[in-house]
C-alpha cells in the first residue's frame, strides 16, 4: 500500500520522537527558572542573553523569556517558537545536563530562523562548557 499523505518514508514514531519538543525537556517552574538565572553562566550576543546552568536532572531543557518590550505578542510568540525550533532540531549537538534560558534583546526585530540559528550556533554548540 502506498504511502499517502502518511509522512515521509523512514520517519516511523521514534524517529520523530527524536525530534520532539515534550514537556519534559521545557523550563516550566519558577523555582527552575530563578536557580539558572541564580547560578548560571551569562553568555552575551547581539540579540540574546543565554544563561546555562547544570541540570540535577540528567536532561538539557529550555526556557525563553520574551520581554512586553520586544513587541506585541505576535511578534513575542514568533520570538519563542523560533528559539524551541532551534532547540528542537539542535538538541542533541547541545551538551547533556543543561538548563538553558535564552533572554531575547529589545531591539531583536526583524528575525528570521537563519539569524536565531547563527547566533545560537556560535554560542551554545560551539563554545559551551558548563
Amino acid at each position: 500500500m502506498p504511502n499517502k499523505g502518511r509522512g515521509c518514508p523512514g520517519q516511523g514514531p521514534q524517529r520523530m520522537k527524536a525530534h520532539a519538543f515534550g514537556k519534559e525537556e521545557k523550563i516550566l517552574k519558577k523555582r527552575d527558572y530563578t536557580r539558572v538565572y541564580e547560578q548560571g553562566k551569562r553568555i552575551y550576543s547581539r540579540r540574546f542573553t543565554i544563561i546555562v546552568s547544570p541540570n540535577p536532572d540528567g536532561k538539557t531543557r529550555l526556557g525563553t523569556t520574551v520581554s512586553k518590550k520586544t513587541g506585541n505578542a505576535v511578534q513575542r510568540n514568533r520570538i519563542k517558537r523560533l528559539l524551541r525550533e532551534f532547540f528542537r532540531l539542535n538538541k542533541s549537538r547541545l551538551p547533556a545536563s543543561l538548563d538553558i534560558v535564552i533572554i531575547a534583546k529589545r531591539d531583536i526585530l526583524p528575525l528570521g530562523y537563519q539569524d536565531v540559528c547563527r547566533e545560537l550556533e556560535s554560542r551554545l554548540i560551539h563554545r559551551v562548557d558548563a
